[in-house]
């Protein structure tokens, strides 16, 4: 609520001062430009994310998917001991963590959206275990061999190759990634 009336507010802003100073109709033409960029960015962006999702469906269906979720359970099973006693949440757990790798982030949330609600069935109290935070802090700090959704925006904006940034998101995932598992270890650790 508060971030809709920091952007009303931007907005009355500029219009007043574009009243104020005489140049309404320069204020008008830059917001109709606004909004045509910003619906062609949607669009644009849009169809990469639909691309995308479709190849991870055509992935998921010729079973794809499962193979990757299959070589990361062994992981998954150290990391998540007690989650991993249930295959649902296993199951979960696998395919947000590929859907993650393969930078489909829109197609990773239900998934990881089921895992959480599934070790959250076995809290006490209002608490989250140790192993829900560690869910949380490998979704943000996700590691991803393909980061579509990146490219696309990148594709948008006019970049004549988006998948170029592939050798500093390799790097830059490994270590946010390495970052947050040893944070969550080390407050794990904590009375």
């Amino acid at each position: 609520m508060a971030l809709t009336w920091v952007w009303v507010g931007m907005v009355c802003v500029a219009l007043i001062y574009g009243a104020a100073t005489g140049q309404s109709a320069a204020v008008g033409a830059a917001a109709a430009q606004g909004v045509q960029q910003a619906v062609t960015f949607c669009l644009t962006v849009g169809g990469m994310i639909c691309l995308w999702s479709g190849v991870m469906e055509v992935m998921r269906r010729s079973g794809i998917a499962a193979g990757l979720s299959r070589l990361l359970q062994p992981v998954l099973r150290r990391l998540f001991p007690r989650a991993s006693r249930d295959a649902q949440t296993l199951d979960a757990l696998s395919m947000n963590v590929s859907a993650n790798l393969l930078g489909l982030g829109n197609a990773a949330t239900p998934a990881g959206v089921r895992a959480a609600q599934a070790m959250a069935r076995e809290l006490r109290g209002n608490k989250a275990s140790d192993e829900l935070c560690l869910l949380v802090v490998l979704n943000t700090a996700s590691i991803q061999l393909l980061p579509t959704t990146v490219a696309a925006i990148r594709a948008a904006e006019g970049a004549t190759s988006p998948f170029d940034i592939l050798p500093a998101v390799w790097i830059s995932s490994a270590v946010s990634v390495a970052v947050g598992l040893a944070a969550a270890c080390a407050m794990e650790r904590r009375p």
